[in-house]
């Protein structure tokens, strides 16, 4: 069997990625602490608890598995977090990629697929991002990303290790067949708790800044449906298998949708008015954030098939209707 280690394999990436996999003829083998993440979650491959700094149980799970790839999901990834406990994400992100990527070189799996960010280019306003971005991170969250992202280029030059970078924004939807989705404790992220304030879960979704310079005054992100998202990374570990060169990818619809934008299109999927209010803006957001993906789709063959904001929406809303995940 194709054993691939997913780590972060029973969180909201990693679990649909997981499903990818196995549909690709690949065995996921989700590695999580499930700190974030849920054992329910973990359905398309063996599961193993263990976490990023703990050496011997990583080297336990690469003897016993061999994979030939590694997708690396787990991470900590709350801007507003970051910017309050920077030290949690330089120790966590970082020094968990250290011991995983060390590890993994042990055992001989030089093929790794990694989730970065496009936190990693900062607030460049006006510009739809591509893989030669300047990049100056705004917070803990990117600015780890970034160091990792070097890490595994030393380990190419040191010790042959091969990889696939994908930077991204904001992920959004659900499998469509509502077997694993996005379920966060707390949830933070704008379509779902959207989604929990439309249907009386919390009082009301807080609109984080109203005076960006924008055409509605909101913040301005790029959308991409989860499962078009892993299905990249499917192919970047084809990619690697297949013996090609390291690479990064950014992954984006190319378009940008207000905060309010996806209030409206909410409104326009399920038929209900959401529940909302005006705050102050959070420290650590940028204004605008818009990423292309002209070179994945090139090299890759990639097409963000369900990325348009009203499949996203209702993917999500499916997913969310049938139930979160049980402790």
């Amino acid at each position: 069997m194709k054993h691939v280690l997913v780590t972060g394999g029973a969180g909201y990436i990693g679990s649909h990625a997981c499903k990818v996999l196995a549909a690709a003829g690949y065995t996921p083998v989700t590695y999580d602490n499930l700190s974030t993440g849920w054992q329910a979650a973990a359905q398309f491959g063996p599961f193993e608890q263990g976490d990023l700094m703990d050496r011997a149980r990583l080297d336990a799970v690469f003897a016993q598995y061999a994979p030939v790839a590694v997708m690396h999901f787990a991470a900590f990834s709350q801007v507003g977090e970051a910017m309050t406990d920077p030290g949690k994400y330089w120790r966590n992100n970082v020094c968990g990629s250290l011991t995983l990527v060390e590890a993994a070189v042990a055992a001989g799996c030089l093929n790794m697929v990694f989730s970065s960010t496009c936190a990693v280019y900062g607030d460049q306003d006006g510009v739809t991002l591509d893989e030669n971005s300047a990049q100056a991170p705004l917070n803990a969250y990117g600015a780890s990303k970034r160091t990792i992202e070097d890490m595994l280029r030393d380990f190419q030059a040191s010790h042959g290790l091969k990889s696939v970078i994908f930077r991204y924004f904001n992920v959004a939807g659900a499998d469509p067949d509502a077997q694993v989705g996005e379920c966060h404790r707390p949830e933070t992220h704008l379509i779902p708790v959207m989604l929990q304030a439309l249907d009386g879960q919390r009082p009301a979704l807080t609109v984080f800044g109203t005076d960006y310079d924008t055409p509605d005054g909101t913040c301005i992100r790029d959308y991409v449906h989860v499962m078009d998202l892993v299905t990249a990374h499917v192919q970047g570990v084809k990619w690697l298998q297949e013996g090609r060169e390291s690479r990064v990818f950014n992954l984006g619809s190319g378009t940008g949708y207000s905060v309010r934008q996806v209030i409206d299109a909410c409104r326009a999927v399920t038929g209900r008015e959401v529940p909302h209010v005006e705050g102050p803006r959070r420290g650590g957001d940028a204004m605008r954030l818009v990423s292309g993906s002209v070179r994945a789709e090139r090299d890759l063959g990639w097409r963000p098939e369900r990325s348009d904001l009203e499949t996203m929406i209702a993917d999500a809303w499916r997913w969310h209707q049938r139930g979160p995940y049980r402790s």
